[in-house]
């Protein structure tokens, strides 16, 4: 099994007006476990904390569900069962023998989990990049199974989408999902100890020393198998990845829909992955109950670069 490595990753200090609870983690929190489950397709291997309702949180590319280690054991003090996956592919968690790496699929494999691990209507789901859409999908594929949703850094809604028609700017800094979806990336983005990666973490959250996460991401995609199913994300979004006509429905509405329950949305002010630009168009379209958050100090990972403010945001948000 993974093993938690240690380091010291504390996000830098908040700056402006709030102040902060203590809601990092601390000796006296629940201990942070690991188990295996089959849900769907695959054998998931997840991080877990605490018991009580579930509580969902999903990373994307490049990273891996060490990305929650501040978040577990805070929504674990406040009665939770956490659980963090490895999502489709990422090792341990299985390969998938379809092929399939919609975003669709992987809200199908989100709600696969919330049966698997026993949720109720009680649950939330808290989604970070790739996650981001994961969570909308599977709230909008299943509004019965969840009571909330957070989601960090992919606005929700069409926003995006149209950011990679007329948004010069939003495409220049994308140029990684079109070098994708060449065969070459295989062995670019695996080349150096997984360099390429370092690079996307530096670009994307300037400033955040990501030693600690990087070793997580690499050990989750360092087989080629694995690392093919992580651009196979990108592949089935804008290339000729392998797409299943039954997801077709929900993979549509993912991309135009916000989901129907209570939602908070968070994103860094320097995220150098999609622009702040894109979130406040995101914003401007939102329904009334989708709430918007931003992140002063922080880039794309925000949950590492700022984990006492984001934490008390969700927190906040589950409890109101």
């Amino acid at each position: 099994m993974p093993t938690l490595r240690n380091g010291g990753d504390v996000g830098r200090k908040v700056r402006g007006s709030s102040t902060l609870r203590d809601v990092t983690m601390s000796s006296k929190q629940p201990p942070v476990t690991t188990a295996t489950t089959r849900a769907g397709e695959l054998d998931v291997t997840f991080l877990e904390c605490g018991s009580g309702p579930l509580a969902l949180c999903l990373h994307g590319f490049p990273d891996s569900p060490y990305t929650w280690r501040h978040l577990l054991p805070v929504l674990a003090a406040r009665g939770y069962r956490a659980v963090a996956p490895f999502m489709r592919g990422y090792a341990p968690t299985s390969v998938p023998e379809s092929g399939v790496y919609q975003t669709a699929a992987l809200a199908r494999d989100a709600n696969a989990l919330h049966d698997a691990l026993g949720g109720d209507e009680h649950a939330v789901i808290i989604g970070h990049d790739w996650g981001a859409p994961t969570v909308c999908g599977a709230a909008l594929d299943a509004p019965q199974r969840w009571r909330k949703v957070v989601s960090m850094s992919v606005p929700p809604g069409p926003a995006l989408g149209a950011a990679f028609l007329s948004n010069l700017a939003q495409i220049q800094s994308s140029w990684y999902m079109f070098f994708f979806q060449h065969p070459l990336s295989n062995y670019v983005v695996a080349a150096n100890d997984m360099a390429f990666i370092d690079m996307l973490w530096a670009q994307w959250s300037p400033g955040y020393a990501a030693t600690v996460d990087l070793a997580h991401v690499k050990d989750a995609l360092r087989n080629p198998d694995n690392l093919q199913a992580a651009l196979g994300y990108y592949r089935a979004t804008l290339g000729d990845g392998k797409r299943d006509p039954d997801l077709a429905s929900l993979q549509e509405r993912i991309g135009r829909e916000f989901p129907s329950q209570p939602m908070l949305y968070l994103h860094g002010e320097n995220c150098g992955c999609v622009g702040i630009e894109i979130a406040k168009a995101a914003q401007a379209s939102a329904p009334a109950h989708v709430r918007f958050e931003y992140i002063a100090n922080a880039g794309h990972f925000v949950q590492v670069e700022q984990p006492n403010l984001v934490n008390q945001l969700i927190v906040d948000f589950l409890a109101s």
